[in-house]
């Protein structure tokens, strides 16, 4: 039994070792990259009937497009759309955007499939 009990120890000590290594991770993200991918996820949408939580200045139009090129990509969407939009607000300074319309047609002669299309202004909200 004893016998049972230390192989079982030299077994399970030379597994972790092997399992033990200096392993390292390269991606090709920089971190500009991943701060700009988030960037869209600190502007706030707002829908055109509904006021700003807070005072606010605006700054500019801004727009944002989805558009399904070729027949077997996914269709364009009303979220990605929006989310064009807001990282538009986002570069021009802003932390919200008032959503004033988005717009799906069907496109073919003009590139897209499907496209949506919507339109909003960038604003500043004063901080809490």
């Amino acid at each position: 039994m004893k016998y049972i009990s230390t192989l079982t120890c030299m077994l399970t000590g030379t597994l972790l070792t092997g399992c033990a290594g200096d392993y390292s991770f390269n991606s090709n993200l920089s971190s500009k990259a991943v701060k700009d991918y988030f960037k869209a996820g600190d502007v706030l949408l707002i829908d055109n009937n509904m006021a700003p939580p807070r005072p606010f200045n605006p700054l500019a139009m801004v727009d944002g497009e989805s558009c399904q090129v070729y027949a077997d990509e996914p269709p364009a969407s009303i979220a990605d759309a929006r989310t064009k939009m807001r990282l538009a607000a986002a570069n021009a300074g802003g932390n919200g955007v008032i959503l004033n319309n988005c717009v799906e047609y069907h496109d073919p002669e003009g590139g897209c499939l499907t496209r949506v299309l919507c339109i909003g202004r960038a604003i500043v909200m004063e901080d809490k």
